[in-house]
């Protein structure tokens, strides 16, 4: 029994180190969301998120590798509880005060809320805690934990080639919802046609009995609840709620505007082919790299659309705008390229891979 909990829960920390390690970048992108004003407030930390995101990732696979292989198992497990609480804290944060809604904890194979994430650390704490009890008496045999060192150093070998790998080029596997051949257009539809829908609440409180009541702005009018002056509206206490939950797709924030503000996504997805070109830190991209980029999508059979957080970027191409997290969702690279067919994901890559072709 006790085996078979330390196998899962093993299992459980290399699976979500792994699917971190093929998309290294993207994990940093959900650090670098931690250390924003807005969260931590710790920018100084923003230019070492690559390095902190492998730190942590290695981390999590070493650990769990070395749980699965009972070595060093007692300290094994204690430096796992430790990595739990330090998740939770983060986990707990998010959920609390509502300010980075996808901790990043599988990637993107596997989206929590950060409520479930936070809920999530805690069990696998409970079971950490478990297993220390299951194991307090174990004496490990030095000659077989020795012996299985070198398969820990082949797997930490093979975890660095994924991490390098999916930071140099695209990761070898992808989660995202911009896999090739997804065809944005099929899904912008099937959002147009199921949306989720939304209400607005009000909590009142009666001034004269202080009675409190969560109503929604149909019953707010109709019954004439905003007539009576006894019932005031609370500060600060209106929510926006769903109601009914239509089709959810991360491609509902694939949004493209001009510098006006006018929507051209509409006009991206129909053209026979598209090359996009993101850049989501302008001031960060090579220039050079960038025209060379330029210049190659020109010379294509295809409408080329310049899109970066800042108006007015490009030279040789129109310039359009998107937000700088949905770019990221996007690209892994700075700049980007991506290649639609009547907008159908056909090619994406790094500038320099796509120089490279």
């Amino acid at each position: 029994m006790k085996s078979l909990l330390r196998y899962i829960v093993a299992l459980i920390f290399i699976a979500s180190g792994f699917v971190k390690a093929v998309d290294l970048k993207g994990f940093s992108f959900k650090l670098e969301e931690y250390f924003s004003p807005v969260v931590f407030n710790l920018p100084f930390l923003e230019k070492y998120v690559l390095v902190l995101s492998s730190i942590v990732v290695l981390l999590e696979l070493i650990l769990g590798f070395m749980l699965l292989m009972k070595i060093r198992l007692k300290q094994t497990l204690y430096a796992l509880i430790a990595l739990c609480i330090f998740f939770g804290f983060l986990t707990f944060y998010s959920a609390y005060y509502n300010v980075v809604t996808d901790c990043g904890c599988f990637g993107d194979a596997l989206k929590f809320t950060p409520w479930q994430s936070f809920w999530k650390d805690i069990t696998l704490l409970l079971l950490l805690m478990i297993l220390v009890v299951l194991y307090r008496r174990r004496e490990e045999n030095e000659v077989v934990r020795f012996g299985k060192l070198p398969l820990l150093a082949v797997f930490v070998l093979i975890m660095i080639f994924v991490m390098y790998r999916g930071i140099v080029h695209e990761p070898m596997i992808d989660f995202r919802a911009y896999a090739i051949g997804t065809d944005l257009a099929a899904e912008k539809d099937k959002i147009s046609k199921n949306p989720s829908e939304y209400k607005t609440f009000y909590s009142l409180k009666n001034k004269k009995t202080g009675e409190v009541l969560k109503v929604d702005q149909h019953d707010y009018i109709n019954k004439e609840y905003w007539k009576d002056a006894n019932w005031q509206i609370e500060s600060g206490k209106t929510t926006s709620e769903i109601v009914k939950k239509g089709y959810e797709s991360e491609i509902s924030k694939f949004k493209i505007e001009d510098a006006n503000g006018n929507p051209i996504t509409d006009e991206i997805l129909k053209e026979p082919r598209a090359i996009l070109i993101f850049t989501y830190k302008p001031k960060e991209a090579d220039p050079a790299l960038l025209r060379k980029t330029e210049t190659k999508a020109l010379s294509e059979k295809a409408k080329v659309y310049g899109i970066s957080t800042q108006p007015d970027f490009y030279k040789q191409i129109p310039s359009y705008l998107m937000d700088e997290i949905a770019i990221k969702t996007i690209a892994r690279s700075n700049p980007f390229v991506l290649v639609l067919e009547k907008g159908k994901i056909v090619e994406k890559s790094g500038a320099e891979d796509y120089l490279d072709k």
